[in-house]
């Protein structure tokens, strides 16, 4: 009986042979930067967490930049975006302001929403932000909606939405992928398969190997590729995007990835083995980036002082957020709702 792809595969064993984008080396380093920065945001995050300062689940992408860089890079700002709880990298990778970021999830006043959404609801509008989701696949039908109304306007914008393989087994998924396809939605459905469903590996939960093959029952263009490298997958968002934008309607884009870190602080990380982390390190989104620039010709040194640069932004970033009030009781209940 075949299993879903196993932890041990790496992404680049993924079915589909995409012609990665060919990105100028400028654009490729400005990535390298913004990969660079979500991830030292996110380990900063874990550090703060694991010494008690941030209340609550605190879930990190570590591993898996390379979806949210390369797929920011192919959309436009006023494009919608939702995304899971594990969200930091998307709102990072489309521009949030990373001091913004780290107030909110210590619960602080200058957080994007005044240290009330926390790490589970990163929103900000203006940049296509229109939430992450506690509840697993409820942001899917909400990136439905909204590119429903944007056809509806006649507007060129779409709708992308981010989502874990644990997600393809809820109903809503299948609802949304059958209206989509029918309605020709301007969307684009992108899994970021890393082997994992919180704690369990995907061999258990899942009677299918690939996972793009689900939406293929409904009829829709579906393909998987290697998310850990930043042009593939701005290849494969471009040609979604277009699609999209073309009237042709949705795209499913199952990106092949890893968790490098647990699936939230503290997780003791019993169910995999230090074997498996270490393999699947050698083909993590840095280390594909960073091999592909010095192949390109790009300086070490280049690299080391976006590091240097980046370690420097990062703990100013910290420091700030630290010392931002916290919010005033008395404005527990406003900006709750939106009228």
């Amino acid at each position: 009986m075949s299993t879903s792809v196993e932890a041990d595969v790496l992404s680049s064993q993924a079915a589909s042979a995409i012609e990665p984008s060919h990105l100028p080396n400028e654009t490729l380093t400005q990535m390298y930067r913004t990969m660079f920065l979500i991830r030292r945001v996110e380990e900063s995050l874990l550090e703060l967490a694991e010494s008690g300062k941030i209340g609550g689940a605190m879930h990190t992408a570590i591993g898996h930049e390379g979806n949210a860089v390369g797929a920011a890079a192919a959309l436009r700002r006023e494009d919608y975006l939702t995304c899971t709880y594990r969200g930091h990298h998307h709102a990072l990778a489309r521009g949030m302001d990373p001091k913004q970021a780290i107030a909110e999830v210590l619960g602080r006043r200058d957080g994007f929403a005044k240290g009330k959404g926390g790490s589970m609801h990163f929103i900000q509008p203006e940049l296509g932000l229109m939430g992450a989701n506690g509840i697993v696949a409820a942001q899917v039908p909400h990136a439905a909606g909204m590119a429903l109304a944007a056809k509806i306007r006649g507007e060129d914008r779409i709708a992308i939405t981010f989502f874990g393989d644990g997600a393809m087994y809820q109903g809503v998924m299948h609802e949304t992928f059958n209206m989509a396809q029918k309605w020709r939605l301007p969307i684009i459905f992108y899994c970021e398969n890393n082997r994992y469903s919180e704690m369990t590996p995907i061999s258990r939960t899942s009677s299918v190997r690939e996972l793009y093959k689900f939406p293929q029952a409904y009829g829709m263009e579906s393909l998987q590729i290697d998310g850990n490298d930043v042009e593939i997958v701005h290849a494969a968002v471009s040609q979604a995007a277009a699609r999209a934008r073309a009237g042709e309607g949705p795209t499913f884009i199952e990106g092949l990835t890893y968790r490098l870190a647990g699936h939230m602080a503290g997780d003791l990380e019993t169910y995999r083995t230090p074997e498996e982390i270490d393999a699947q390190r050698a083909h993590e989104p840095l280390v594909v980036l960073q091999n592909r620039l010095l192949e390109r010709g790009v300086d070490e040194k280049v690299l080391a002082d976006i590091r240097a640069e980046v370690e420097e932004e990062v703990a100013a970033a910290v420091e700030f957020a630290q010392n931002s009030p916290w919010p005033d009781p008395a404005e527990a209940y406003t900006d709750v709702f939106a009228l």
